[in-house]
């Protein structure tokens, strides 16, 4: 039979192999670096995936973030250098290039996003400060971002980080000044339309007055025309006339007689006061026209 005190060993001495072993084991995965600390004494970082070792009860492990890291920057006011006030919202990308360092100098990621805010907002002040509003707002966006992530850089590897990029996402003016120059716009334009309006009313009076004055021209030339043709239509008509008159009176008589008649004697009205000896009723009581011996004879005029 085995001795029961040596199997009892045994399994003793397993057991510390085994905890020897998982003390002195630890894995990096692939989001992870590490840094061992002997004492409290950092050492080499670890920066490969997979399994590690160290001195068991000796060495601690500190797992540092591999990764892309956000920070988030809160918004906050600055002077441009046409002395407008601009709200900026900015946010910055970064990653840990050197975990010694990094554990030296902030520690956790938490003091890294409070010291990197600290020198965003300073790049920011700077840079944003040296240019105008339109600048920031349209002209030269990409190149002010380049120059706030080259500042940023610069102070970030003193704490063992790498600035990845630096946006800005948004510019703009505080509510109150938007506001006002909002206001100051829609002021602007009003005023430009109510100026184009204007023209466009000077610009349709012309034009109508151009129209009218066009019109009256030719309606009093028109007038004028017509006036002239008719009054050389009535002295042909009236030369026509004593034409006719002058070649046959007896007839044109008779004839200026049958006209008179007809325009007098119409069926909605043949009402007449003449005495019945009229010379208006010469042809009714001889057919001739012809007077009879001692009556006078009236003769009608050219124009009647």
């Amino acid at each position: 039979m085995r001795n029961p005190v040596f199997g009892g060993v045994i399994a003793v001495l397993g057991v510390i192999a085994l905890v020897l072993v998982y003390s002195s084991a630890f894995i990096v995965s692939q989001t992870q670096q590490a840094l061992v600390l002997r004492l409290g004494e950092p050492l080499a970082p670890v920066t490969s995936p997979g399994l590690h070792w160290k001195v068991p009860f000796i060495d601690s492990v500190v797992y540092i973030d591999n990764r892309i890291l956000d920070l988030e920057n809160p918004q906050q006011e600055v002077i441009a250098a046409d002395q407008k006030r601009l709200v900026v919202d900015a946010f910055a990308r970064y990653r840990i290039t050197n975990p010694l360092r990094f554990y030296q100098s902030v520690g956790t990621v938490q003091g890294a996003n409070s010291r990197l805010s600290t020198v965003l907002n300073s790049a920011l002040r700077r840079v944003l400060g040296e240019n105008t509003f339109i600048s920031v707002v349209r002209d030269q966006r990409e190149g002010l971002m380049r120059q706030i992530n080259e500042q940023v850089n610069r102070e970030a590897a003193n704490f063992g980080i790498t600035v990845v990029d630096v946006r800005i996402r948004r510019a703009d003016l505080p509510e109150a000044n938007s506001q006002a120059v909002f206001q100051r716009m829609q002021t602007e334009r009003q005023r430009e339309a109510a100026e184009i309006r204007a023209q466009g009313n000077e610009a349709a009076q012309r034009l109508r007055a151009r129209a009218d004055r066009e019109v009256t021209i030719v309606v009093a030339e028109a007038t004028s025309k017509g006036e002239q043709l008719r009054g050389e239509g009535d002295a042909e008509r009236n030369r026509i006339f004593a034409d006719a008159y002058q070649r046959d009176p007896d007839f044109f008589a008779f004839y200026r007689s049958m006209q008179a008649y007809e325009a007098s004697m119409k069926s909605s009205d043949t009402r007449m006061l003449l005495a019945p000896d009229s010379n208006f009723f010469r042809f009714f009581q001889n057919p001739t026209g012809v007077p009879a011996a001692g009556a006078p004879v009236a003769l009608p005029a050219a124009g009647n």
